[in-house]
């Protein structure tokens, strides 16, 4: 039965998540951790990691992880897992999909449109809604610490995430580099 809600979960969020991957992070959040309670807020964020690491669009590789580990925590065996990977991977995909093959001609003749020029008016600031929603949504007491709880990693992780932002923001470093050069610090500061 997990299946099909990992399926249904998956199709909606495939559906209805513009933006591209990491708008759907905000979607995948609450339909995992909130919704059906399949991953903790850890386990989140380390998919959201792991994703961000890995080669591939952000949102098909969260959905593949994060279909992964609702099998496993519901205790079912590793092939078992694997196949609810694929389930909410190929669910995500596949709105995508049908609606790429009926719109592709019709997009290209009525692009010019004022109704279509009008839609992506309105989908453009949901956009940029849904991102800064994902990134809202990972700014918590896992990913951060707390003053109280450990004042050293909570300051340690601000200065990370600061230097981070305006490292791509202002200095237009590699993505890249900086998740290597954030974990390096990460590793001889933190532990």
């Amino acid at each position: 039965m997990i299946y099909l809600y990992l399926f249904i979960t998956f199709f909606k969020i495939g559906l209805f998540g513009f933006g591209g991957g990491y708008g759907m992070l905000s979607l995948i959040q609450h339909e995992t951790v909130e919704r059906w309670h399949w991953l903790n807020s850890a386990e989140f964020t380390d998919i959201v990691a792991i994703s961000q690491m890995t080669p591939g669009p952000i949102g098909i590789n969260s959905a593949t992880y994060a279909g992964y580990q609702a099998v496993a925590n519901a205790g079912y065996s590793v092939p078992m897992a694997i196949l609810g990977s694929a389930t909410a991977t190929f669910a995500l995909v596949l709105p995508s999909l049908i609606l790429m093959i009926l719109i592709s001609k019709m997009f290209l003749k009525y692009m010019k449109t004022p109704a279509v020029q009008s839609v992506f008016t309105g989908l453009r600031p949901a956009v940029v809604g849904l991102l800064a929603a994902a990134t809202l949504l990972l700014c918590t007491k896992e990913n951060f610490s707390s003053p109280s709880e450990n004042a050293w990693q909570f300051w340690i992780s601000v200065m990370l995430f600061v230097a981070t932002f305006i490292g791509t923001l202002v200095f237009r470093i590699n993505p890249i580099k900086m998740i290597l050069m954030s974990a390096f610090a990460g590793l001889l500061l933190l532990y």
